[in-house]
């Protein structure tokens, strides 16, 4: 599905990222903790064709994403939820979620559009009862989970989460994980989460990388990595 293979990443010269290499299968759920400044963001920026790489590769189904702009990969089913939402935050519920699915427009029936807005209304309620309401006028919560939502109109292969917790009161992170979970459960979209909070990125993940200062020190299962004692006290509060 996805691989990244000794990828580094450059802002002038500082070496953001120094030879990464990861892996997200199909149906697997993939969670990348590490304290801020690790590379992560810069490492999904990567994958997504929102900055250059200087060296390895990635590629999707094994084709190599070389030359591939952001737009094109987006075709290829690449979904990026990136941190602090980026909503359109005059526009409507609705309307954001129609712009998440713009691609499909042209291949796809109206018919089929209009259930994939159903699908994610059942996934959040919030969104159905305020399709008409301006985005930027909700909670941090909600625009959340149009942000989410809005990615997902896309039906994605791939679903690239950063942060999604950022900013959230405690029970609406507990909302957005939940919904994470049922994401992952259906098996239907890969998933690979960034999230501060490593202790509920480990419980969902399927294996997980831990970066620092842009490399890769510790990879395994989530529940290896939550068992492990270096994890534990660098990432998880001793616990």
């Amino acid at each position: 599905m996805l691989k990244v293979d000794n990828v580094g990443v450059s802002y002038g010269g500082i070496k953001a990222v120094r030879g990464v290499s990861i892996e997200l299968k199909p149906g697997e759920l993939v969670s990348l903790i590490g304290s801020n400044g690790s590379g992560k963001t810069s490492l999904l920026r990567a994958i997504s064709g929102l900055v250059d790489i200087d060296q390895g590769s990635i590629s999707i189904d094994g084709k190599d994403l070389s030359g591939i702009s952001a737009h094109d990969r987006v075709k290829m089913g690449l979904a990026h939820c990136p941190e602090a939402r980026k909503i359109f935050g005059q526009q409507s519920v609705m309307d954001n979620l129609l712009l998440g699915a713009f691609l499909r427009f042209k291949k796809e029936k109206k018919s089929e559009i209009n259930q994939t807005i159903e699908e994610v209304f059942n996934i959040f309620p919030k969104l159905r009862d305020r399709q008409n309401q301006q985005a930027g006028t909700m909670s941090g919560g909600e625009q959340q989970m149009l942000a989410i939502g809005r990615a997902l109109m896309l039906k994605p292969k791939i679903l690239i989460l950063d942060e999604p917790s950022m900013g959230l009161a405690p029970v609406i992170i507990d909302e957005v994980f939940n919904v994470v979970g049922r994401i992952k459960e259906t098996r239907t979209t890969s998933i690979l989460l960034v999230e501060q909070l490593a202790y509920r990125a480990l419980q969902l993940a399927d294996r997980a990388y831990v970066l620092e200062q842009g490399v890769v020190r510790i990879e395994g299962t989530g529940k290896e990595l939550q068992d492990s004692p270096e994890v534990k006290s660098a990432y998880l509060g001793g616990h």
